[in-house]
């Protein structure tokens, strides 16, 4: 069967455009990629499209928001789950309007669909007190238990994204005086993360039980589970999730309702903010581009605002006390009065 020019160009954009001409990482081809196949799996179900059918010019502006629709109330995808997947989408169309000008009014009505607008969420992060009970919830005794608190630990101390963890490997480590973390985050971008010999000792710990220290292991994943594969986003999480809720039955007072992976994140950077680190080094901690993301964690800490305030606050408000207040004999003021 001949291919259609759909399934050409998708290939091209995925296989080609993404890693060799826009030299995006790994993560994102696969985020973009999962977007067609949903996209191709909703046309197959609803508009009955086969795909060894799919020409490009079934696929309409109207198409691509009933789609978008489609994720949000069928799939129960919030407004940034759509975004993300229309950006994909609006990648592809900017890639195929100069691959092929024939198509290029069906890709500009494509790419005049608009983003919805995403409430913004508050920051959900631990306190320092609460998160050395979620360090305490790992069984010690246990390899999966030490695992599971060099893991942590590290997240923490790093204040890494869970894709990042996941794909760290022995030889990005260097535990020496002073010992140091490369991090390879979006767009793969590195970036090293110094570390203080205190929040090593877990990991030391963790390397020299598994032999992740020997020269033979510096590419294997530094967290793996028992088929030693590297973890999964759903197994971190999971893993998270299961101290979380022994650390809220244990003081549910200290803990937030819930918190995902990203809250160990959040939770290092409004630490150090509260510790008086300037937002350039936490901006370089974190991986984030602008110094303006990084100023999102001081828009949200609200025990600076409040410190800030009792700084600047001058009393400039009428002494209400009441006159009789001032008399240790209210009887006698009655009389007086």
């Amino acid at each position: 069967m001949k291919p259609t020019d759909f399934s050409k160009y998708i290939s091209d954009f995925i296989s080609r455009y993404l890693p060799l001409e826009k030299g995006v990482s790994n993560n994102t081809i696969i985020a973009y990629r999962d977007t067609f196949v949903l996209l191709i799996e909703y046309l197959q179900k609803e508009k009955q499209l086969k795909v060894e059918k799919l020409t490009l010019d079934k696929v309409t502006k109207k198409v691509i928001l009933d789609y978008l629709d489609w994720l949000q109330n069928t799939r129960n995808c919030g407004n940034t789950t759509r975004n993300a997947r229309l950006a994909a989408i609006h990648s592809f169309y900017r890639f195929l309007q100069h691959e092929d000008l024939g198509h290029l009014y069906n890709c500009q009505k494509i790419l005049s669909i608009r983003f919805k607008k995403s409430q913004n969420k508050s920051i959900i992060y631990l306190t320092i007190e609460a998160m050395k009970l979620l360090l305490q919830q790992p069984d010690y005794s246990t390899n999966r238990g030490r695992r599971d608190l060099a893991l942590l630990s590290l997240m923490y101390d790093t204040g890494a994204r869970v894709q990042e963890i996941i794909d760290l490997t022995p030889s990005m480590l260097r535990l020496d005086t002073p010992p140091v973390i490369k991090i390879i985050g979006k767009g793969n971008r590195a970036r090293v993360v110094p570390m203080l010999d205190a929040q090593t000792g877990h990991l030391r710990n963790y390397l020299k039980e598994n032999r992740l220290d020997a020269a033979s292991a510096n590419m294997n994943p530094l967290f793996f589970n028992s088929r030693k594969e590297k973890l999964t986003r759903a197994g971190i999480h999971y893993i998270v999730q299961k101290y979380f809720k022994m650390a809220r039955k244990e003081n549910i007072m200290q803990l937030p309702e819930k918190i995902s992976c990203h809250s160990l994140r959040h939770s290092k950077a409004m630490h150090l903010l509260q510790a008086g680190v300037n937002l350039v080094y936490i901006r370089d901690i974190l991986g984030h581009v602008s110094v303006q993301t990084t100023e999102l964690y001081a828009r949200a800490d609200s025990k600076q605002k409040r410190k800030a305030l009792e700084k600047a606050y001058v009393n400039i408000n009428p002494d209400e006390t009441a006159t009789w207040a001032k008399n240790e004999n209210l009887i006698m003021w009655l009389k007086k009065f």
